[in-house]
């Protein structure tokens, strides 16, 4: 079975060893130890795939009480109903979320449109003011 040590992971996911580590410490990544005093970290295929998800729900905005979930869902047994139903509830949720930001981010948007215009009316007023 392939292992991969801290900086492996970090190299290959454009990560710091830091962030790594923070995600060990939320539970999201259980490295087994090697070495004088299990120094070492090892990570298997199976925390690298953690680590893969993580990094995913991290992109799609997701908290890490549901990267959490999901990653737990990952660990247990495939395809049940209950957790399937589960992480169709976090999408959702997260999913009225980003919803709602584009609506506020058009709202913002055509204010910002709007006073670009009236600045360049004003300024159209005081080129001709000044001939």
């Amino acid at each position: 079975m392939a292992t991969y040590t801290i900086t492996e992971l970090a190299r290959e996911f454009d990560i710091t060893p830091r962030a790594i580590r923070f995600y060990e410490d939320q539970g999201l990544l259980s490295p087994t130890r090697e070495g004088p005093g299990g120094r070492n970290r090892v990570y298997t295929t199976r925390e690298r795939t953690h680590l893969k998800l993580t990094l995913r729900g991290k992109r799609l905005g997701l908290s890490l009480s549901d990267i959490k979930s999901l990653v737990d869902m990952y660990r247990s047994p495939k395809d049940t109903e209950v957790q399937l139903q589960s992480f169709l509830v976090v999408l959702a949720r997260h999913r009225a979320a980003l919803e709602q930001q584009r609506e506020d981010i058009e709202i913002m948007l055509a204010e910002i449109s709007a006073h670009e215009e009236k600045s360049r009316s004003l300024l159209g007023q005081l080129d001709h003011a000044e001939k």
